[in-house]
């Protein structure tokens, strides 16, 4: 007999020992994979690809610098970690501002096209924030947009206080300056930046730090909850159920980083938005399964729009249907921001 209990105890042992360094194996996977370090931090590698695919950004951000039109932005969080944006002045004297999140492993340049679109085509101000550990914002690890939620409310904040420096230095120098309208903002994320936006959305509407200057969001191929990305993810990539290694590494998220895939919810936070959203998302989109998408507009009250791209993969609507994908965001925006 106690042999037999001995023998059980090795085994229970065993399997908890090997549940937990696979539950650490997957974490480390998802939050701190290669591509943060080789592909995130490489700023002049994501501008020359970027450039290869949008020619036209390279005139476009020459001119912004030789302007002064193109500045490097840093704060400190609230848990006190460096974080960096780029801030781009309109052409013209304007109070629209968009917030443009990136996604996974990708930094502020690598939406520069999307910035391009508010920047150029639409004459906005615009900021690019580096989420935390990526680009040249500081971090060890990927928050999936549940953390990075309140820095990019920070980010609107700060953005305000950028627009109405810059507006009242310019009115010194230019007396067009003198009128421009309050500031109008849309925040616009892509992939794990359009969870973040959404995971926003839903901030901004309790507590203190409503942002009344926050008139509206677009959301680009964003998934549901970190939970179900991931578990789509295990069984694509390595053919196993969520149980027990996903909820493994659920609990050693928390245990490690104060947040787990469960909480870290698009659709929970979007059923407290009451400011118009539009959804965007390819219909061949396998990476974050189109099908995300639905429950996600069901559940947003009020004002909405859905746009299912057709033959468009994760995150290239933009890319793939320039001119559509622009006039849909210039006529969503433009009922909003005036």
């Amino acid at each position: 007999m106690k042999r037999w209990l001995k023998y059980t105890l090795v085994a229970v042992i065993a399997i908890v020992a090997l549940l937990l360094c696979g539950g650490y194996v997957l974490l480390g996977y998802a939050l701190r994979p290669e591509g943060l370090q080789t592909r995130s931090r490489d700023i002049e590698s994501s501008f020359a690809v970027m450039c290869g695919q949008y020619p036209e950004l390279e005139a476009w951000t020459d001119s912004l610098a030789l302007a002064g039109a193109l500045q490097d932005i840093y704060i400190e969080n609230d848990e006190g970690v460096t974080l960096h944006a780029y801030f781009i002045c309109a052409p013209k004297p304007t109070g629209k501002t968009a917030v443009i999140v990136h996604g996974y492993t990708d930094n502020g340049v690598r939406v520069l096209p999307i910035g391009y679109l508010y920047n150029r085509q639409l004459g906005y101000n615009v900021l690019l924030p580096d989420l935390y550990a990526h680009g040249n914002s500081e971090g060890d690890a990927i928050r999936m947009g549940w953390k990075d939620r309140l820095d990019v409310l920070q980010w609107t904040e700060v953005a305000e206080e950028l627009f109405s420096r810059h507006n009242k230095a310019a009115g010194e120098r230019d007396s067009l300056w003198e009128t421009v309208p309050p500031i109008e903002m849309v925040v616009h994320g892509v992939s794990m930046g359009a969870a973040t936006t959404m995971m926003l959305s839903g901030e901004v509407e309790q507590g203190e730090r409503r942002c009344p200057y926050i008139k509206c969001f677009v959301e680009d191929c964003g998934y549901t909850t970190v939970w179900d990305e991931f578990r789509k993810e295990l069984k694509a990539t390595f053919h196993l159920p969520p149980f027990p290694l996903l909820s493994v590494s659920n609990l050693l998220c928390r245990w490690e980083y104060g947040w787990n895939f469960k909480e870290a919810s698009a659709l929970e936070q979007v059923k407290k938005c009451t400011r118009p959203m539009l959804f965007i998302h390819g219909d061949a989109d396998t990476f974050v399964p189109t099908a995300m998408v639905y429950p996600l507009y069901e559940a947003k009250p009020g004002e909405k729009e859905l746009w299912i791209v057709p033959g468009v993969d994760h995150a290239h609507a933009y890319r793939d249907a320039k001119e559509a994908y622009t006039a849909r965001v210039a006529a969503f925006v433009g009922k909003y921001i005036k």
